[in-house]
């Protein structure tokens, strides 16, 4: 693909988001920014969450990987649709019932402030290291592909790549990010269902093939029963219930869409919605997977060392030109619909748990979000460009399952305060979830030295929260015990 080509694609890209952001800029209020004045439509949200859910890692990840996991991935989406249904069950009513624009502030009725900050500081930990990580991943995948034949440098594509999200988001936030990342699941799914259409055509497989050569393969293999492995159905299953609520339920990116819609009823009918459309969308990445593997022994492709660019090197170079388009248009909307919607649900934080925005009177209320709107995209800049630069692939891996290890305090903090009536000595809060990730990570690398030959996957952020609601019960008191 020529580099006037992909400079064409993109310019015409941004010129749509652009167009989005100034209609759904005009009639805005001081509110807009961070609930959309609760006016979304549910259906709207329920297909635009999808490319939010599957970041650009998904994208290029998930369909390189059944190489070395097969169709094991999909236990844990099962475990993810459960998680999803609890939401709709328990979370979405209590937030709509306390009229919440950050879900944090939850916290603060239960615990004070000291458990309120904990778990804004929490996500915003989280949330900024993922959301770099995720953004640099796909940023070097285009820059490799793309960008270096025009000799646009790493540091040059992030910086303004992160500049463009925030001029079309600066103004309406969380109501133009509804509307756009409809436009990216667009672009997303259909990359997906173009390629498997591609392939099945090079390859002259009917759709009684297609399927055929799916389900006899041994990388489509789903469920793993063996107790020890990292990959078992019941460790897979329970963590992906989990961590939808941790990463879904708790996380005020995810929520901060669906407190957009009309009414509790509609922001349920949305998740419900999404949950069945994203376990599709899952499936069809890994029958992509094992297509792309099929296609590339057929055609005596040599595979490249790492799974991430099995799919980015035959959508690219090996299925034509339009393909490829398809391709570059996917993982744009990949990496910036889950990059726009990190941005204002960091700002929404921040603003909302941090320095009392409601507070703020008249226009300056605009100056003060508009500045930490950019202070939060200069910071995601700055950790995407400093992972480049530690070029070292298994540290910046390190520092992201080190950032998921910070849902397991959220998650435990929640859990508790839902379930227990308990006091709680605030003061201690943030020790206990510090420690409560501390221990977790210390059990889970040492865990088949201590629990006889036991592998933590991801289910250790049930261990993490549960050591947290542990500790919080150590420092809480029955209410009638209070004086």
């Amino acid at each position: 693909m020529s580099p006037l080509l992909v400079g064409v694609i993109i310019v015409v890209y941004f010129s749509v988001l652009f167009g989005i952001s100034w209609l759904t800029s005009r009639k805005t209020d001081a509110n807009t920014f961070f609930t959309a004045n609760r006016k979304s439509p549910w259906f709207l949200v329920a297909f635009g969450m999808i490319g939010a859910t599957l970041s650009g890692v998904t994208f290029i990840s998930v369909p390189g990987e059944v190489s070395v996991s097969s169709f094991k991935y999909f236990q844990f989406v099962l475990g993810n649709l459960v998680g999803y249904w609890i939401i709709a069950a328990l979370l979405l009513p209590l937030y709509y019932r306390l009229n919440l624009v950050s879900i944090y502030a939850f916290l603060g009725t239960r615990y004070g402030n000291f458990g309120y900050k904990t778990g804004a500081f929490f996500f915003i930990v989280s949330k900024l290291i993922g959301a770099a990580f995720r953004f640099y991943l796909v940023a070097l995948v285009l820059q490799i592909a793309f960008f270096n034949a025009v000799g646009i440098p790493f540091y040059l594509t992030v910086i303004i790549s992160l500049g463009l999200i925030w001029i079309y988001t600066q103004k309406a936030g969380i109501k133009t990010i509804v509307w756009t990342d409809t436009l990216q699941t667009f672009f997303l799914v259909s990359a997906v269902i173009f390629t498997i259409f591609s392939i099945s055509k090079s390859l002259h497989f009917s759709f009684t093939d297609l399927v055929a050569q799916v389900t006899e393969h041994p990388y489509s293999t789903i469920f793993d029963w063996d107790w020890k492995s990292g990959s078992n159905f019941y460790k897979q299953f329970f963590a992906g219930a989990f961590m939808t609520i941790a990463i879904v339920g708790l996380d005020q990116d995810m929520m901060q869409k669906n407190l957009t819609c009309k009414s509790k009823g509609e922001a349920q009918k949305n998740m419900l919605v999404f949950s069945f459309l994203f376990v599709l969308i899952v499936f069809l990445f890994l029958c992509l997977g094992v297509l792309l593997y099929i296609f590339a022994a057929k055609k005596g492709i040599s595979l490249p060392s790492g799974t991430d660019e099995l799919y980015p090197l035959i959508a690219i170079n090996k299925l034509g030109i339009c393909v490829a388009i398809a391709f570059l248009l996917g993982i744009i909307s990949a990496a910036y619909s889950s990059a726009d919607s990190a941005l204002a649900a960091l700002t929404t934080s921040f603003c909302v748990d941090f320095i009392n925005f409601e507070q703020i009177e008249g226009k300056k209320q605009v100056y003060v979000r508009k500045i930490v709107h950019i202070t939060f995209s200069v910071l995601i800049a700055f950790i995407v460009i400093l992972f480049y630069e530690i070029n070292n692939e298994s540290v910046v891996n390190a520092v992201f399952k080190a950032a998921g290890f910070t849902y397991g305090p959220i998650l435990g903090l929640f859990a508790f305060a839902i379930v227990s009536k308990r006091t709680v000595v605030e003061k201690y809060i943030p020790v206990v979830a510090i420690m409560g990730l501390l221990l977790s990570w210390f059990i889970a690398s040492y865990s088949e030295l201590l629990l006889f030959g036991y592998k933590f996957g991801f289910e250790v952020l049930i261990l993490n929260a549960g050591l947290v609601m542990l500790g919080l019960f150590l420092i809480s008191k029955k209410k009638d015990q209070i004086s």
